[in-house]
């Protein structure tokens, strides 16, 4: 039996109209996804909405990680407790005075920016024993940074500033002095990443992120370009 042409021709309309709708659901699908991800991505490219400024840790105030060390042929793995503090933060004409009088040979910031200085505290201890292993830190384990990530070159000097964060520590020593930066005058809420891992140590995470200026600079007498 020959099929209706008005049957033919509404059913052809159904079809029409039901892989239209699922274009539409498909398209607007699409669609969600596309602003939810850019949404994504606007927020995070804004520094306050950054995990590493939002969880940054503030100056003075100590953060503990943990080092691990693994050897099998010293008895397989060994935790060492790390306590790092940023005890103060310099910048501006007090940096660059700090940075001159540590060498004449050493040059003036880049156009544009200028010398901050961390003191920081290193603290190193085990949590077994008997040890075996020691910690070499080196300034190079520090990076100064943006709130959204943007890493700054290292301030290359002839001479660093006195003390100088250097040591290599055994379990129970600590180690006090300053680490060297550059960065852009314009950024007055710069961040700090210090990355554990050297060698063969391991550690928590990704790195350590610290602020490198005053939350509430009246509160204690310093302004976030002193």
């Amino acid at each position: 039996m020959t099929p209706c042409p008005l049957r033919l021709a509404d059913d052809r309309l159904r079809i029409q109209f039901s892989v239209h709708q699922r274009t539409t659901h498909v398209a607007i699908l699409v669609s969600i996804i596309a602003l939810t991800f850019a949404s994504a991505l606007g927020g995070a490219s804004s520094p306050q909405n950054r995990s590493a400024a939002t969880h940054a840790q503030p100056i003075g105030l100590p953060f503990s990680t943990i080092v691990i060390f693994g050897d099998q042929y010293n008895g397989g793995d060994e935790l060492y407790d790390v306590k790092i503090t940023v005890k103060e933060a310099v910048r501006g004409e007090k940096a660059r005075q700090i940075v001159k009088d540590a060498s004449a040979s050493n040059k003036p910031a880049a156009a544009g920016f200028e010398y901050l200085l961390a003191r920081v505290r290193f603290d190193f201890s085990a949590r077994v024993t008997p040890q075996h292993y020691s910690y070499t830190l080196d300034q190079a384990q520090f990076t100064a940074m943006s709130g959204d990530d943007k890493i700054y070159d290292a301030a290359v000097l002839a001479k660093q500033p006195e003390p100088a964060l250097h040591a290599t520590l055994r379990a129970g020593d600590s180690a006090e002095g300053w680490v060297a930066f550059l960065v852009p005058r314009g950024d007055h809420t710069p961040l700090m990443l210090f990355r554990e891992d050297v060698g063969s140590v391991i550690h928590e995470g990704s790195g350590s992120i610290f602020k490198l200026y005053y939350e509430n600079p009246s509160a204690t007498g310093k302004s976030k370009t002193s």
